[in-house]
């Protein structure tokens, strides 16, 4: 049996690695993939690069080297250290084949007692490195796949009743920091469909799903950051407020929406009501309000509530996102603040 391993920490997974990952798979019986942790070079966590890995390649084993040496190099020493980490963890004689398109492909390959199988060492086919999209994952997010890149932004939302402010925060920051903001779908799907200005259990459910399809498509063309308005939380909310009940598939959008976003901003009702004929009166927003605070605060989410003028807004923004660092616990945040 022909068995192959590649190894690498994939910070991020790109077309380079999928390169050397396809070939072994077409070429070997089974396929082995060793992914260092590394915390010193990226903040993605390991589980995730993992999961990247087997939702592109659902046969590749996959080996999470959480205790694997984190310094590279090609001093002997550093070598041995390699090698000795795999042998100890894959076994001496455990693959037939040794996959990359570095030059410590040699020396793995003679520990491992494998062919040392080069895939495109001179990057003529992927002219690519991971170290180029850390550097500027939007400039060479063509090497990138869409699902790897979506994980790279920082997504914040834009919660709030109706008329506080959401859209017009959204398309000011956007502009700001050169990047995409998503379009309450709601709202859209509303103007073309609502029937005495309201709107269906069934319908609120493809508002949610049909946000979160558009919301996928404007990750992957973001720089950086996508400025959200509302999420399925939101729509929840709505269902409860004027039917009294959240449809089970609503409900589990709703659940999902939880862990979804690296932010979570709530507009304040302190700017002018504009009473427009598609609104519902500023008692119906506090109301609301209130109910999309209490929803967010029972289902744990953090947030940080938005006050003053649009300037003002922009600027607490802009301070949260200086501090911010994604896949950081976000306690140190305010640990920051505080110092």
């Amino acid at each position: 049996m022909k068995r192959g391993l590649t190894l690498g920490k994939y910070a991020p997974l790109h077309r380079g690695h999928q390169l050397v990952i396809e070939t072994g798979l077409s070429e070997m019986d089974e396929m082995i993939v060793l992914i260092y942790d590394s915390p010193e070079t990226t903040r993605v966590p390991l589980g995730i690069r993992s999961g990247w890995i087997r939702s592109l390649y659902p046969t590749v084993q996959i080996v999470e080297a959480w205790d694997g040496p984190t310094e590279v190099g090609y001093t002997l020493e550093l070598m041995r250290s390699h090698e000795q980490y795999v042998i100890d963890t894959l076994g001496v004689n455990s693959v037939t084949h040794f996959y990359s398109s570095e030059p410590y492909g040699e020396h793995m390959s003679n520990a491992l007692g494998a062919i040392n199988r080069q895939v495109d060492g001179t990057r003529k086919q992927v002219p690519i490195s991971s170290t180029q999209v850390r550097s500027d994952p939007f400039m060479y997010r063509e090497y990138v796949a869409p699902k790897i890149y979506r994980d790279l932004i920082t997504n914040v939302v834009f919660l709030g009743a109706p008329c506080t402010g959401k859209s017009t925060l959204c398309k000011r920051l956007a502009e700001e920091f050169d990047t995409q903001w998503m379009p309450e779908y709601g709202r859209q799907y509303w103007e073309r469909r609502q029937v005495n200005r309201r709107l269906s259990p069934k319908q609120l459910v493809e508002i949610a799903e049909g946000h979160i399809e558009r919301e996928n498509s404007f990750l992957e063309q973001a720089n950086l950051y996508l400025f959200t308005d509302t999420n399925a939380i939101t729509t929840a909310t709505f269902a409860r407020y004027y039917h009294g009940f959240v449809d089970p598939r609503l409900s589990e959008s709703a659940d999902r929406a939880i862990t979804r976003y690296d932010l979570v901003f709530v507009c304040d009702i302190d700017i002018p009501y504009e009473d427009t004929w598609d609104r519902s009166g500023e008692v119906n927003r506090s109301d609301f309000q209130r109910q999309v605070i209490g929803d967010l605060n029972q289902r744990k989410v953090p947030f940080i509530v938005l006050s003053g003028t649009l300037e003002e807004r922009v600027a607490r923004v802009r301070i949260v996102l200086n501090r911010f660092r994604k896949y950081v616990n976000l306690l140190e945040l305010f640990e920051g603040a505080a110092r």
